[in-house]
């Protein structure tokens, strides 16, 4: 274990970790990131070497401190209703309870979202014994806004299955737009009080360009591919994305948690490894991006390791691109 985790060093190096959730919750630092196995398995498009069975809790007390595997958070065998894949997750406080928000497949092979909670942040949580009613695709990320009202954040392209929800239900064979045509965005929900269910069903979010034109599924330099992520900075909302197949950390902002979402520009760019997935956390008044890439394995797409960096932004809010290797 990395007992002094510097930015651009894997945090952990024990166990292969991805898709970092980082939050500050009671002073400390949390990460929850997806758990990648030690296994040799082909890669392909639907992610089937993505085999995740658990998820293990990172904590912090501070930047400069030592880095905790908390262990054993939640395991597959413990969600009554999942069959596999328990892939990027994200955590979020209220009613004084911790909620850790999940994807993964249910018996019939369709990814669900689930929801488990704990009186911990660092766990272990105990799984609800269905998925969110309503609830599809993958990458859930919360926002719990000043006013109290959470939202939940999720969708991605390929083996997320979005594409296979854009009836409103599930279509095995759906495939997604044309290359003209809109990007699929992702979609949004607010969460009821007890955020163990939508209070509403959820809506598809629109990405537009300045002039407030859709980002075309074409555009695979800016449209949405997976891992939403939103944050508030100077009364904005950030909602950041990776672009998948450009392997980009992207962004665009809006005065609505719901959108619609005008396109700013890059966060990152490419890092060793196909997916590139990532969270925003202020710290001690800084601002930080958590993100992974295949360093710690010389480049096996299954097997990644979760760093950090400081996130800048400039005077007129725009965030300033990061180059992870420079």
């Amino acid at each position: 274990m990395n007992k002094n985790a510097m930015p651009k060093e894997p945090l952990v190096t024990h166990i292969y970790t991805a898709d970092p959730s980082a939050h500050v919750f009671d002073g400390k630092i949390y990460i929850y990131p997806s758990h990648d196995l030690d296994k040799d398995i082909e890669s392909n498009d639907n992610g089937d070497q993505y085999m995740m069975e658990d998820y293990h809790i990172l904590s912090m007390d501070s930047l400069n401190s030592p880095c905790i595997d908390n262990g054993e958070a939640l395991h597959l065998k413990d969600i009554p209703w999942a069959s596999k894949q328990l892939w990027a997750p994200d955590a979020a406080y209220k009613n004084n309870t911790y909620y850790l928000f999940f994807p993964a497949r249910d018996k019939d092979d369709i990814f669900r979202l689930g929801v488990a909670t704990s009186p911990s942040p660092a766990g272990p949580f105990t799984a609800q014994e269905e998925p969110i009613p309503g609830s599809f695709s993958i990458d859930p990320a919360v926002l719990v806004d000043d006013d109290d009202r959470a939202y939940v954040y999720f969708g991605g392209l390929w083996g997320g299955q979005l594409e296979k929800w854009r009836t409103g239900t599930y279509m095995p064979e759906a495939e997604g737009p044309a290359v003209s045509e809109p990007a699929l965005g992702p979609r949004v929900a607010e969460l009821s009080g007890d955020m163990l269910t939508f209070k509403e069903a959820p809506q598809e979010i629109s990405i537009i360009d300045e002039a407030g034109n859709p980002i075309l599924a074409g555009d695979e330099d800016r449209r949405y591919f997976e891992g939403p992520w939103v944050h508030k900075y100077n009364g904005y909302y950030y909602l950041s994305y990776s672009t998948g197949t450009t392997h980009c950390i992207v962004y665009a902002i809006s005065k609505d948690p719901k959108g619609p979402f005008t396109y700013q520009g890059k966060i990152l760019t490419p890092v060793l490894g196909w997916t590139t997935h990532h969270s925003i956390v202020e710290i001690e008044d800084k601002w930080y991006l958590f993100y992974h890439d295949c360093s710690l394995s010389k480049g096996i797409d299954n097997k990644r390791c979760v760093k950090y960096t400081e996130l800048k932004y400039n005077e007129d809010g725009t965030i300033q691109t990061i180059e992870p290797y420079k």
